[in-house]
């Protein structure tokens, strides 16, 4: 065998020795400056604990690994995770410290294959006033005065045109009804491409070749879904680039009809982002308005056919509003007031965020040496967030792994869920998209349960990955109903 293939073979060996030795080095630096670190493991001399770390679970626990650790060790522990000594904390205050600090005392700590696919421009990445402009762009782009103009409309639409296509008793996966409704969606209102449009297609094919490789083992071998990644990015890039200048050369001409009604036309007029910068751009926008919305549609679904009174409930507040349209003599697309009569659809909401976890959990890193509740967070160690562990406390949530909307027409006489609840992280680097996943999941559970019965085709369920995700797609089947005369 060559020095070269010998070489190829023990290079992932070698790095991650190099990695554990420098995670050693740390802890022990910790111990001889006086530091009082959280207890825990830190694993396996060669991969510390993150293959168990990552073992699949569903999203409505904890899992077997933080379920022992906690019991072991308390909610703040310490343990080698991704390469690095790491902080894990399951303990609200904390994990609320930590986001309000953002940008202060900590800051962003993704893996490298994840900040290298997502770009160095992207939000997740980003630090200081780049990270503070882009967000703004973004905040911006999903405000409600947007949401109102544009995305409820474009919303009710494409769920529209999508459920017309559902067959009766045919089974068919949910998650990928729901992908198709979010991504034409956000590309209508960042590109102003249409749905099904072989442009459309093509973006939507690369873009799921990329979602892979974000979540994937950092393997650049050919074949590999971390390579298709990398590969779906830079072409993913190169059709931004050639979008930009047509249009650019459309403003030229005078025949731009867009103008700043999407986003590329308000980044023109508005801003100096190059093609990659508004590159990175898109794909978080992609990965946090389409990835999470489809992602908690297909949730609602899955808790909701077990559940049939809050199914029941949901179509009564649905057929009220209807029917007050109606007595109004409006016409029946739902408006912004129809949106904000959705009481109990919101209840509903706020359930399958917490229940389904759709963010488990988040990468940080100390600036400096943090003090917290008499435990010492060293500079340059890691800390993950655990957001899961709070919706899941007993203590603050009764029942916390039963799905119950209900518990959220009381929320106001509980500050603790207020202050426990993150389902899109809190303070600076909160999810710029949250209200336009609320009322994509409201718009779409209006027109499902005014039209449809559904079941589960076959048993599946919620899998803790980076996102959670249905091994099968979550498969239904579905019966046409007739509610409004």
């Amino acid at each position: 065998m060559s020095p070269v293939v010998v070489l190829f073979f023990l290079f992932p060996t070698l790095l991650v020795l190099a990695v554990a030795a420098l995670s050693l080095r740390n802890n022990e630096n910790g111990k001889k400056r006086g530091l009082n670190i959280p207890p825990g493991s830190m694993g396996w001399p060669l991969l510390g604990e993150t293959i168990a770390f990552r073992r699949l679970h569903p999203c409505t626990c904890l899992g077997e690994y933080m379920e022992e650790r906690m019991q072991k060790y308390g909610k703040i522990y310490k343990s080698n995770l991704f390469g690095a000594p790491t902080i894990v904390s399951a303990d609200a205050e904390l994990n609320r410290f930590v986001l309000m600090n953002d940008g202060r005392l900590f800051e962003p700590s993704w893996p490298k294959s994840v900040s290298e696919i997502l770009g160095k421009t992207s939000m997740l990445v980003l630090t200081g006033e780049m990270h503070r402009y882009m967000k703004s762009l973004s905040v911006n782009f999903m405000g409600i005065a947007r949401l109102r103009a544009h995305f409820l409309g474009d919303s009710e639409l494409y769920i529209t045109q999508n459920l017309r296509t559902w067959r009766e008793n045919t089974p068919f996966p949910a998650k990928e009804e729901a992908c198709k409704v979010t991504f034409n969606l956000m590309v209508k209102n960042i590109l102003s491409m249409r749905p099904g449009e072989p442009e459309t297609e093509q973006l939507r094919k690369l873009y799921m070749s990329f979602m892979k490789g974000v979540v994937a083992f950092p393997l650049n071998l050919p074949g590999t879904a971390y390579r298709k990644a990398t590969q779906a990015r830079a072409t993913i890039l190169k059709t931004i680039e050639k979008l930009m200048d047509e249009r650019i050369q459309k403003k030229k001409e005078g025949t731009d009809e867009i103008g700043e009604n999407d986003l590329l036309g308000f980044i023109l007029e508005q801003s100096n982002l190059d093609a990659e910068q508004f590159g990175d751009l898109l794909l978080g926008l992609l990965f946090g308005g389409h990835e999470t919305s489809s992602t908690a549609i297909t949730l609602a679904i899955y808790f909701l056919q077990d559940s049939p009174r809050a199914v029941e409930q949901l179509r009564e507040e649905h057929i009220q509003i209807v029917n007050a349209k109606k007595r109004r003599g409006e016409p029946p697309a739902l408006t912004w007031e129809d949106y904000k009569q959705m009481e109990f659809s919101q209840c509903v909401v706020s359930e399958t965020l917490r229940l389904g976890n759709i963010i488990k959990f988040v990468h940080r890193k100390a600036n400096t040496d943090v003090q917290f509740k008499g435990y010492d967070i060293p500079s340059g160690w890691s800390i993950i967030p655990v957001f899961a562990a709070a919706h899941l406390d007993p203590s603050v949530y009764e029942n916390p792994q039963k799905f119950d909307p209900w518990r959220w027409q009381t929320i106001s006489t509980s500050s603790a869920r207020i202050d426990n609840y993150m389902p899109f992280g809190q303070g600076l680097r909160n999810c710029a998209g949250l209200e336009l996943a609320k009322m994509e999941i409201a718009v779409f559970l209006h027109h499902l349960v005014l039209n449809f019965d559904w079941e589960l085709a076959e048993p599946d369920q919620p899998l803790a990955y980076a996102f959670p995700e249905f091994q099968k797609g979550l498969p239904i089947k579905v019966r046409r109903i007739s509610l409004i005369e």
